[in-house]
């Protein structure tokens, strides 16, 4: 499994515009907003579906604001932690980050409309990030010895438990959030964005409508946070 897991490690940056895309096409030739026959609870499905992703997305915010530096969150290639981090949301799961993608991950595919493409991802990506776990605790283990045994004891590693609350070591830093997060939560717009477009045949008369403006000032809000990382704002982060 741990082999398994760096090379789905290696890869896992790719995932999410897979389901991006995949979503998209299943809202092309479906039409549907949901998998039901009543419009009423399409419309309900449509809102569980986005609080599903949004939800996995918040997770990941607070994970990365309260995580320390030089942790994985953004690592590429291997692992890599400068210390363990045991507070905030490390307390009560071990791997917060990789729940809040599964829970993105499985409200972008309940986004398409199909609930056999929701579930499916959402096995699919358990099965993903438990080896990709499974990897990362093997060199957490070798790095951190008894300190990691002790923590990982007591704390489970994707489902969270209900209490064992810690205070965040660091207090809660926007700029390392952005700087880890930014992507991520474009592409959670971006994904509904494109379903509810391909919905409408791609016509190109749907953007003239307001969601479509807000969509248009993120895109200019995540263009002038690239001109801030070239221009070094985010460089001691990198």
């Amino acid at each position: 499994m741990a082999r398994t897991g760096k090379a789905l490690f290696f890869i896992r940056g790719t995932y999410i515009y897979t389901i991006i895309a995949i979503s998209t096409l299943i809202a092309y030739v479906t039409r549907d907003i949901g998998p039901f026959a009543i419009m009423h609870a399409d419309f309900a499905w449509f809102w569980v579906s986005l609080a599903v992703a949004s939800a996995g997305a918040i997770i990941r915010v607070f994970t990365s604001g309260w995580a320390a530096l030089g942790t994985s969150g953004r690592a590429k290639v291997a692992a890599e932690a400068s210390e363990l981090n045991t507070s905030g949301p490390y307390s009560l799961v071990r791997n917060p980050l990789y729940v809040g993608r599964i829970l993105n991950f499985t409200g972008l595919a309940m986004l398409s409309g199909s609930w056999i493409f929701g579930v499916l991802v959402f096995l699919i990506a358990i099965l993903v990030y438990e080896r990709i776990s499974v990897y990362e605790e093997e060199y957490l283990k070798g790095k951190f010895g008894e300190t990691h045994s002790e923590w990982a004891k007591d704390v489970p590693a994707l489902l969270p438990r209900l209490t064992g609350w810690t205070k965040p070591k660091y207090p809660f830093w926007w700029k390392r959030m952005i700087w880890r997060e930014q992507n991520k939560l474009f592409l959670l717009a971006t994904g509904v964005f494109l379903t509810c477009f391909a919905r409408s045949g791609f016509d190109m008369v749907v953007l003239s409508g307001p969601w479509v403006q807000a969509y248009a000032a993120l895109i200019c809000v995540r263009f002038a946070l690239g001109g801030l990382k070239m221009i070094g704002f985010f460089k001691e982060l990198s």
